[in-house]
């Protein structure tokens, strides 16, 4: 690429072995893998101007705190956001950290530089009611009848189980007939283990009876019109023409119900630790934005609802 053309080959092969690492050893996606090398590609483009050399791993090695404060700067002036560069940051210390590790590169200007603060966003879930309404309301917009009993089993598998988009169109057809629990492959190619509800089962039931193309053992469970995987634009699509038939806001998306899964569940007394299992997340720090946000929805009633408030 362009901004690689003044770093040294090395460099250049190091980071196409640490993204093939993330790639092999960690199960990164493939997005991960593409937003971690335009990061990392970006951070040493900078480098390169600002040194004013060709960047190899002993400049790099010299880099001092001033050097990722200068570049922390630059991409703040250029519209960057402090979340998005707090990610990029991220990228670059585990690219370090990971040579460092490898190489015994000196990392330590790097892995010493501070991310900035940024108020993370809490999830925003629909209500119960809310939630049900889109399961009910998402087949009125296919008037055809397996293209709907579709896109409601994909919905439904979102809400019930508390799955991702890529999760649920990574089904294939050896999941049927579906049990009481589904092996599922989440970020990282961690798996886990997942409660599958009578409702659930019975909205792909429909959509298997319904399905016009042959669902083969190992071919993707949910198919578009033409009969290849799923697009998960199109359940995007029929999620946003659900949402403005119900007049939900726009943070009414597919993911929206996965988080809805997570804030419902805590709300009738779900067990944290549980709720990180069922979610497939590495850190329970993760998991407990779900406490905010139900703590925010109890001061909602608490204020409405007091008589005293």
């Amino acid at each position: 690429m362009a901004e690689l053309i003044r770093i040294s080959q090395g460099l250049a092969d190091a980071l196409a072995r640490w993204l093939e690492h993330l790639r092999a050893i960690d199960g990164a996606a493939g997005a991960t893998l593409t937003a971690y090398q335009r990061d990392v590609q970006g951070f040493l483009a900078f480098m390169t101007e600002h040194q004013g050399e060709s960047l190899g791993e002993a400049a790099l090695a010299r880099l001092r705190v001033t050097d990722m404060r200068a570049w922390m700067a630059h991409e703040r002036a250029r519209g960057v956001s402090a979340r998005s560069l707090a990610r990029a940051l991220s990228a670059v210390k585990n690219f370090a950290g990971w040579m460092a590790e490898r190489d015994g590169f000196d990392a330590t200007a790097i892995l010493a530089a501070r991310a900035p603060k940024y108020r993370r966003r809490l999830p925003r879930p629909l209500s119960e009611d809310a939630a049900k309404a889109v399961i009910s309301t998402v087949e009125l917009q296919s008037d055809e009848p397996w293209i709907a009993a579709r896109d409601t089993a994909v919905i439904t598998l979102l809400y019930g189980c508390g799955l991702r988009i890529s999760e649920a169109l990574g089904l294939t057809a050896d999941v049927l007939p579906m049990g009481d629990s589904l092996r599922i492959r989440g970020k990282g190619g961690k798996e886990r283990m997942v409660p599958v509800l009578p409702a659930a089962r019975e909205a792909v039931q429909v959509y298997v009876d319904l399905c016009p193309i042959q669902l083969a053992p190992g071919a993707p469970l949910f198919r578009g019109k033409r009969g290849g995987a799923l697009n998960p634009r199109l359940i995007a699509k029929a999620m946003e023409r659900t949402r403005m038939q119900l007049g939900l806001p726009a943070s009414a998306t597919p993911h929206a119900l996965r988080h809805s899964f997570a804030t419902h569940l805590l709300s009738a007394g779900g067990d944290l630790r549980a709720i990180q299992e069922l979610l497939g997340h590495a850190s329970l720090a993760t998991t407990q934005a779900y406490t905010a946000v139900d703590t925010a929805r109890l001061m909602e009633v608490y204020q409405s609802a007091h008589p005293r408030a």
